[in-house]
């Protein structure tokens, strides 16, 4: 067997300007998805060259699953203070709470400098610092690469935003664990959808394709039920129109679901409960992931046609 080895491609050489080459392949949908597998989130809405005052911001997006605003700045070279300064502009002036440094080469005082903006923001504001890269095998097409140099610290990121400064809780704690191992689970299926990064919230969101609705998963352990639903954001209309379907989206699910529309509220959602949610037994844990994907995987494609 003939095995290759990596070689090291120089940046420059695949994009020579920031702006026009490298900001310009990133708003790619097909080459942001890199980057949302490299942060767990799910970014649409690519816009490039987004003024800031007399500046601008290289691109701006939107978590498809939470709605918060992301920057993103590219620098083909090392890290500089210029660069530092103006994410913080960005991030004010735009009000983003995801705020994504992508460069060349991290120095170590501005590796620094984000670890210590993740840990003592007040506001629940998260700053990645990432290197790119490029690879390639013998004379094989070079392939990109995230690194992650920094990320946030999800735990005082998740207590800071509520103000809380002890330990987590026992039921938090076990959500934390939930969504571990379902991520371990998702990679285990091949990602039919991306994994997003664990944290102690009760739901963890899937994209569905739009910024009008997303899929949520629901931990619902007093009731020992996990949810499994079509959560339309405030849209009543796309709701009424998905119902006037109902029928034949039961049919392609083979199973029905609960339609609520809740006209006492901005949302809707459209909800189906797997039972068998227990935080003091998690002898079924694989089993139960294992239906929770191949469910989630099923909604999301169905509803994809109706929508």
């Amino acid at each position: 067997m003939r095995i290759g080895r990596l070689s090291k491609v120089e940046i420059r050489e695949l994009w020579t300007h920031e702006q026009h080459h490298f900001s310009e392949w990133l708003s790619k949908e097909e080459n942001i998805e890199l980057l949302n597998d490299t942060l767990g989130l799910t970014l649409t809405e690519v816009n490039k060259e987004v003024y800031v005052g007399s500046y601008r911001c290289d691109l701006v997006a939107k978590d498809e699953t939470t709605g918060i605003r992301v920057i993103i700045e590219n620098q083909l070279e090392a890290t500089d203070h210029d660069h530092l300064g103006k994410i913080i502009t960005y991030a004010s002036g735009l009000d983003a709470q995801v705020i994504v440094w992508i460069v060349k080469e991290a120095r170590e005082e501005h590796r620094s400098a984000i670890e210590w903006l993740n840990n003592k923001l007040i506001k629940n504001i998260s700053f990645f610092l990432l290197e790119i890269q490029a690879y390639r095998i013998g004379d094989s097409l070079p392939a990109p690469k995230f690194e992650v140099i920094e990320k946030p610290n999800d735990f005082i990121q998740s207590t800071k935003s509520m103000g809380i400064d002890k330990e987590i809780s026992q039921t938090q704690a076990e959500r934390l664990n939930f969504w571990t191992l379902f991520n371990d689970e998702i990679i285990a299926h091949g990602k039919p959808f991306n994994v997003r990064n664990p944290s102690t919230d009760h739901y963890y969101n899937v994209a569905l394709g739009t910024s009008d609705a997303h899929v949520s998963i629901t931990l619902v352990n007093k009731n020992n039920t996990v949810g499994i639903e079509i959560y339309i954001n405030d849209k009543k209309e796309l709701y009424d129109r998905l119902y006037e379907n109902s029928e034949d989206i039961h049919q392609d699910l083979g199973f029905e679901m609960d339609w609520q529309r809740l006209d006492d509220k901005k949302a809707s959602r459209i909800i189906y409960y797997i039972d068998g949610l227990n935080f003091q037994n998690h002898a079924n844990y694989s089993s139960l992931m294992d239906e929770i994907i191949h469910k989630v995987t099923l909604l999301r494609d169905t509803f994809k046609k109706y929508i």
